[in-house]
C-alpha cells in the first residue's frame, strides 16, 4: 500500500507541474498560416463571390419566369366601387446575342478560376512572411546565446580586474573600463532578448493566435550544409517559378479574360433576337360567377419574337469596345511587369545568396583567428600582461565577427529557401 501510494503521489505530482508550451516547426507555422491567415480568408471569399457570379452567368442560358398578382379598387362616378384582381405569368429567353451569353459565362469561368490562384498566391505570401519572421527568430535566439556568453565572460573580467584594482594592478580608470565592458554586454543582452520576444510576437500575429494562447518555437539544429548549399541558376528558377507561381497564372488568366471583354463588347453592336411568353387572367369581386370560374373563363395569354437593332446609341458601343481593348493591352502590360518583378526578386535573391555563402565563409576564417586572439589576450590579461584597453580591443573585434557570422548564416539561409520556394519545393528548415 506504501509503494501504490507513492507512484500515485509522483503522478499526482507530475500532473501538476504547468503544461510547457507547444514548441512549433517552421512547417507547422507555415501550414496554420495558410489555413488562418486573414488576408488568407478574405482571398477565399473573394472566391466564393466568383463562384456565384459564374453561377448567375450560367444561369442566363436559361428562360426566364416571373409571376405577378395585383388587386385594384375602380370608382366612377354614379355607381358604386368594384374591385377586381389580376394575375399572370410572364417568360423570357434571349435566342441569341452575338455570343455576349458563352462569352459572360467564359469570363466568369476565367474569373473564378483566378479567385482560386488568388488565393494560394495569398498563402504563398504568408508562408514568405512566415519563414522571414521564423528565422528572425531563430537568429535572435543565438544573438540571446551569444549575449549571454558574452555577460559571463565579461563578469569574469570584470571581477578579474576589481581583484586587480584592489591590488593596486590596475588604475582605476582601466577597472572602469572593464566595469563599462561589462555593463555594455549586460545591456546587449537586454537588447536581443527583447528582440527575440518582439520576432516571436510577431510570428504569433502572423499566425492570427490569440493574446492568451502560449507559443514557442522550436530551434532546430543549422549546420553549415544548410547555408552553403549548392545554388540553381537564375534562368532555372525563373523558368520554373513563371510557370507554377499562381500570382502569374492569374496574370494570364487576366489577359484571356480582357480578350473576352473585347468580344462581349463588340457583340454589344450585333441585333439580338429574344423570345417571350404569358399567360394571364383576372377576376370581380361582387359578381354571380364564382372566383375560380372567373379565373377560367378569363385566361389569355400569347407568345413572341423580338428583334432588336442597335442603330444610333450616343457612341456606347464604340466606346465600350475601345475601352476593352484598352483593358487588355492593360492586362497585358501588367502581367509583363510581373514577369520582370518576378526576375529581379530572383536576381536579387541569388546574388543575396551568394554573397551571403562567400560572407559566411570568410566570417568562420575570421571569427576563428578572432577567438583566438581574445582568448591569448584573455589568458595574458589574467597574468597582467595587457592592459584592459588591449583586451577590449580585442574583444571587440570577437563580438564583430560573430555578429558578422550570424548575419550571413541567416541571410544565406533565408534566400536559399527562397529560391526554392519558387521552384515549388516546400520549405523546411
Amino acid at each position: 500500500m506504501r509503494r501504490i501510494f507513492l507512484v500515485a503521489l509522483c503522478i499526482l505530482s507530475l500532473s501538476a507541474r504547468p503544461a510547457e508550451a507547444r514548441q512549433w516547426t517552421l512547417r507547422e507555422c507555415i501550414d496554420y498560416a495558410r489555413t488562418n491567415n486573414i488576408q488568407v480568408q478574405n482571398a477565399q471569399l473573394n472566391q466564393a463571390a466568383a463562384e456565384e457570379t459564374l453561377l448567375q452567368a450560367q444561369a442566363s442560358r436559361f428562360p426566364t419566369l416571373n409571376a405577378s398578382a395585383s388587386q385594384n379598387i375602380s370608382l366612377q362616378n354614379g355607381s358604386d366601387p368594384y374591385y377586381s384582381g389580376n394575375y399572370g405569368l410572364q417568360s423570357g429567353v434571349t435566342l441569341y446575342n452575338g455570343g455576349r451569353i458563352v462569352n459572360n459565362i467564359r469570363q466568369a469561368e476565367i474569373n473564378a478560376l483566378a479567385g482560386e490562384y488568388d488565393i494560394e498566391a495569398a498563402r504563398n505570401n504568408i508562408e514568405v512572411a512566415v519563414t522571414q519572421a521564423y528565422l528572425n527568430i531563430l537568429y535572435a535566439k543565438e544573438s540571446v546565446t551569444t549575449s549571454q556568453n558574452n555577460v559571463e565572460a565579461a563578469k569574469a573580467q570584470w571581477e578579474r580586474a576589481k581583484a586587480m584594482y584592489e591590488e593596486g594592478s590596475i588604475s582605476l580608470s582601466e577597472y572602469a573600463q572593464m566595469e563599462s565592458q561589462y555593463s555594455s554586454d549586460v545591456y546587449q543582452l537586454t537588447v536581443n532578448e527583447s528582440s527575440l520576444a518582439q520576432s516571436t510576437l510577431n510570428l504569433k500575429q502572423l499566425l492570427e493566435l490569440g493574446l492568451n494562447e502560449d507559443f514557442a518555437v522550436f530551434y532546430p539544429e543549422i549546420g553549415d550544409e544548410d547555408v552553403v548549399a549548392v545554388l540553381p541558376s537564375v534562368a532555372e528558377v525563373y523558368n520554373v517559378a513563371e510557370d507554377i507561381l499562381p500570382d502569374m497564372k492569374s496574370g494570364r488568366l487576366g489577359i484571356e479574360a480582357a480578350r473576352l471583354n473585347e468580344d462581349i463588347a463588340s457583340a454589344s453592336g450585333i441585333p439580338s433576337i429574344s423570345a417571350s411568353a404569358s399567360v394571364s387572367t383576372h377576376n370581380i369581386y361582387n359578381m354571380s360567377r364564382s372566383f375560380a370560374d372567373q379565373l377560367a373563363d378569363n385566361v389569355s395569354g400569347g407568345v413572341g419574337l423580338t428583334l432588336s437593332i442597335p442603330i444610333v446609341n450616343g457612341r456606347s458601343v464604340k466606346t465600350t469596345k475601345a475601352r476593352a481593348k484598352i483593358q487588355t493591352q492593360q492586362a497585358a502590360l501588367n502581367y509583363a511587369s510581373s514577369q520582370k518583378n518576378l526576375l529581379s526578386t530572383l536576381e536579387g535573391l541569388y546574388q543575396d545568396v551568394v554573397s551571403a555563402q562567400s560572407r559566411y565563409q570568410a566570417a568562420q576564417k575570421k571569427l576563428q583567428s578572432a577567438e583566438l586572439s581574445y582568448n591569448l589576450a584573455s589568458e595574458k590579461y589574467n597574468e597582467g600582461m595587457v592592459n584592459p584597453v588591449e583586451l577590449l580591443t580585442e574583444k571587440n573585434t570577437y563580438l564583430a565577427a560573430q555578429q558578422e557570422l550570424l548575419q550571413a548564416k541567416y541571410q544565406a539561409i533565408l534566400c536559399r529557401q527562397l529560391l526554392n520556394f519558387y521552384q515549388g519545393i516546400p520549405i523546411e528548415i
